[in-house]
C-alpha cells in the first residue's frame, strides 16, 4: 500500500501507516511528505477529519 494513494484509505488504516512511516524511516513529518511527495495540508486535514492531530514531541498522530 502506497501512501501516495492516501485520499482513497479508511482513516484509522491510514493514521497506523503514517505513524509507522514516522516511527521507522522518516526524521519528521516534513520530511515524510517530501519523500512521498505528498501534501502535508492534505494529509493532515484527512487525518484530522477523522480526529487525528499531529503531535510534534511524539512524533506520531493520535
Amino acid at each position: 500500500m502506497r501512501l501516495t494513494d492516501f485520499h482513497g484509505m479508511d482513516p484509522h488504516l491510514l493514521v497506523g501507516l503514517v505513524n509507522t512511516e514516522l516511527r521507522n524511516h522518516a526524521e519528521s513529518l516534513e520530511d515524510l511528505v517530501k519523500t512521498h511527495g505528498l501534501d502535508e495540508g492534505e494529509l493532515t486535514g484527512c487525518l484530522a477529519a477523522a480526529g487525528y492531530e499531529y503531535q510534534p514531541e511524539q512524533k506520531q498522530f493520535r
